[in-house]
């Protein structure tokens, strides 16, 4: 299926790109962006931006849309990534610091703890950024690892509607455990913190399965929702379905807004870091703008 000219991604470049691939290669930082192939790599680090994926570059799940590199066992645990994370935000001269990771099934807490870690030394920088995490589906005490080191926004994704996750995710991703990990957050985490989750279409979905879908992180008090277009990675991976039209994105867009999600971000190029939402949250957490 040929991509329509609408949906073309950004080449790198710039002073900006190359200030922060210095900052990364400085802390042999890994990012998402390079890691699962993102269309907004050019535009977010010429804009200065960076999310970074913490616990190694191996993710012990196989999702079927995923480009990460799969392996039962993940990379040597990096005692110093936490410090070196917090360096790279100082360098960047970030407001806005975005943490995510692989998952982590062989390690008794599945990374919590180091992502707990890398929060606080985020947080403990001068210059105060705010700080977003992507987690996998902690839930209970690990989930509370990361809850207690306060980060301002939690998001994880249910990414597809119910339907798809056992063809799209890796087995061990259940719909209602991501529900449960939201609701968990929103419950156990601080008034202030705001949740987020994402989903991809382009999968075969129906515009009911995702009104469904997004009926479902509502139900859990989802703050910010983000609806993005499945790209295909590699040959390897799961093929799309459709190319959804920006007047589509538009029209569920406006209707996640009348279900109440405080910030909505919708188009083809749009991924769950993506910086959209940055001054939505400075606004909701420091009254900014």
């Amino acid at each position: 299926m040929r991509k329509p000219e609408w949906l073309k991604g950004k080449l790198p470049g710039g002073g900006g790109y190359r200030a922060v691939r210095k900052a990364l290669s400085a802390g042999g930082l890994h990012t998402v962006c390079e890691s699962a192939r993102c269309p907004n790599q050019g535009e977010c680090w010429a804009a200065g931006t960076a999310t970074f994926m913490i616990l190694g570059n191996t993710c012990t799940r196989g999702c079927r849309f995923c480009a990460v590199d799969k392996k039962a066992k993940g990379d040597l645990l990096d005692s110093d990534e936490p410090a070196n994370v917090a360096a790279a935000v100082r360098d960047m001269k970030l407001r806005y610091a975005v943490i995510t990771s692989v998952c982590r099934d062989d390690i008794p807490d599945g990374g919590a703890q180091q992502f707990a870690d890398t929060v606080r030394a985020v947080r403990a920088l001068e210059s105060d950024p705010l700080v977003e995490v992507l987690i996998p589906d902690y839930l209970y005490g690990y989930l509370d690892f990361v809850l207690e080191s306060r980060p301002h926004v939690l998001a994880h994704n249910i990414e597809v509607v119910e339907r798809l996750t056992e063809k799209m995710r890796d087995r061990r991703f259940q719909y209602r455990r991501s529900l449960a990990c939201l609701e968990q957050s929103r419950a156990r985490g601080a008034d202030d913190l705001l949740t987020k989750s994402s989903i991809m279409l382009g999968l075969g979905e129906t515009d009911e399965e995702v009104e469904s879908a997004m009926a479902d992180l509502r139900k859990v008090d989802v703050n910010i929702l983000v609806l993005g277009q499945y790209l295909q990675p590699t040959k390897r991976h799961a093929a799309v379905e459709e190319y959804v039209h920006p007047d589509r994105f538009d029209a569920l867009a406006e209707t996640a807004r009348g279900m109440g999600f405080g910030f909505v971000v919708a188009g083809p190029l749009v991924r769950t870091s993506y910086k959209a939402a940055e001054a939505y949250v400075a606004h909701r957490v420091r009254g900014d703008g």
